[in-house]
């Protein structure tokens, strides 16, 4: 009896974690494109885009590198060869300029606009899942795309305006926003099929695959911020300087 209650306890706790990581992830996700537009001073993003990659990839290798020492720390003493380590810079640099994209992309339509096409990615990604993994959709699956694709077309025909015409408080987005949204879609599409690729053909834990990803992560967004700014523009950031990018 007592077995079967500490079962369903976990049970609930598992299923209660699961809920709150959900809730976590499409409140942190939903905000994204209305704080950066909030942002904005004159039009402009006051800071550098690449700048804000940097914290956010090494906010997240934190954050795995602190799990995997909470919940996972025997993992630390498991040898990995490079041939698994390697493949995770890809992932890192299609992530890396995916992110950059969607700072600069704030410009050329509005935060609700970038959050209705962005799920576009859904159509690039399962195209591309079932062109290289070799994965057939069924009948309903293709008709849900392109469903999909349907409402995406029709809200970016209903939104479509010109670079030089009003667009506060109101949905609007111009071509240069579908070009830079098309590329978002592919790149995303692109990233998620090649990192389900790795991990389908890698043993290694889960935590350790993100801490690969995530180190791959800073040191590209690191790079490219270094190359496009100062070493002292981190604190464009913060005070609005340094919008080099």
């Amino acid at each position: 009896m007592f077995g079967n209650a500490a079962g369903s306890a976990n049970w609930v706790l598992r299923r209660g974690l699961w809920g709150l990581m959900l809730v976590l992830s499409v409140a942190i996700y939903g905000s994204h494109a209305p704080l950066l537009t909030q942002c904005k001073v004159d039009g402009i993003i006051p800071f550098s885009s690449t700048s804000v990659v940097v914290l956010v990839e090494l906010t997240k290798l934190v954050f795995s590198l602190l799990f995997l020492l909470t919940w996972d720390r025997e993992l630390l003493g498991v040898a990995v060869s490079w041939h698994h380590i390697v493949p995770f810079a890809l992932s890192a640099l299609l992530y890396a300029a995916n992110n950059n994209l969607v700072v600069h992309m704030q410009l050329f339509m509005d935060p609700s606009t970038y959050q209705v096409l962005s799920n576009l990615k859904i159509v690039t990604t399962a195209l591309l899942y079932s062109l290289f993994l070799h994965q057939r959709l069924s009948m309903r699956k293709w008709l849900a795309l392109l469903l999909l694709v349907a409402a995406g077309v029709s809200y970016s025909c209903g939104g479509l305006q010109d670079p030089g015409s009003p667009s506060k408080m109101q949905l609007h987005i111009t071509l240069v926003g579908l070009l830079l949204i098309s590329v978002y879609c592919l790149i995303s599409g692109l990233s998620a099929v090649y990192t389900e690729a790795i991990l389908k053909t890698q043993a290694l834990p889960l935590s350790l695959q993100n801490l690969f990803l995530y180190f791959f992560g800073v040191l590209s967004t690191a790079v490219l911020w270094l190359s496009a700014s100062p070493p002292w523009c981190l604190q464009g950031v913060v005070t609005g300087g340094c919008m080099h990018d």
